[in-house]
């Protein structure tokens, strides 16, 4: 099969999605500038640069009671900072609770009853038992072609690592299997990891 985007693709739903997975998630909270907190998933997420630490996730949907985008990204352009929290298997229930097209004015973190706690370099609240949390300082916003495409770039300023995911000083991701997202409704887990050494030469 061979299609072009622009001209649709016959299939009950876009395989775009499917075919760019798995990603991880970054469960991204914010606090607007009328101290209002938010706390919503994002899967088009990734760390992109190692020095400074820098991740960007992308927005590419609009809410009718904010200015052609959401809640997270009306609030980082408000205030210029953000926290990225990591997504264990264990949550995946209440991090999909936050993920619904509530009111600007609703607070995820007491709709879903999501323990909370306050970060330490910038003015916003964390998930209190995440795997890890990313504190991030934003550093550019870039549109993109379509409608409410935003990319949205931060340069790491605090990280926090619950003390269970450490083994012999390594972040060990199997300790609390980090939540995916794949295609339509999927998601998936990682339970198993394994090592390749780069070739030298």
């Amino acid at each position: 099969m061979f299609y072009r985007p622009q001209d649709g693709h016959g299939l009950p739903h876009s395989p775009f999605n499917a075919i760019v997975s798995p990603r991880p998630i970054a469960w991204i909270s914010t606090r607007g500038s009328d101290g209002s907190e938010n706390l919503a998933p994002y899967s088009f997420f990734n760390a992109v640069a190692y020095v400074p630490p820098q991740i960007m996730f992308a927005s590419t949907s609009a809410k009718p009671d904010r200015d052609n985008t959401k809640d997270t990204v009306a609030n980082i352009q408000d205030t210029g900072v953000f926290c990225v929290n990591t997504v264990e298997y264990a949550m995946r229930d209440v991090m999909n609770q936050t993920s619904g097209p509530w009111d600007k004015d609703t607070d995820e973190f007491e709709l879903a009853t999501v323990p909370r706690a306050a970060c330490e370099q910038i003015a916003c609240s964390r998930v209190a038992d995440a795997p890890a949390s990313l504190e991030c300082q934003m550093t550019q916003i870039v549109k993109l072609p379509g409608e409410a495409n935003y990319v949205v770039f931060g340069e790491v300023v605090g990280i926090h690592i619950r003390d269970d995911c450490l083994k012999d000083g390594i972040f060990d991701v199997t300790r609390y299997q980090p939540l995916a997202r794949l295609g339509y409704k999927d998601y998936t887990r990682v339970t198993e990891v394994f090592s390749l050494n780069r070739p030298e030469g």
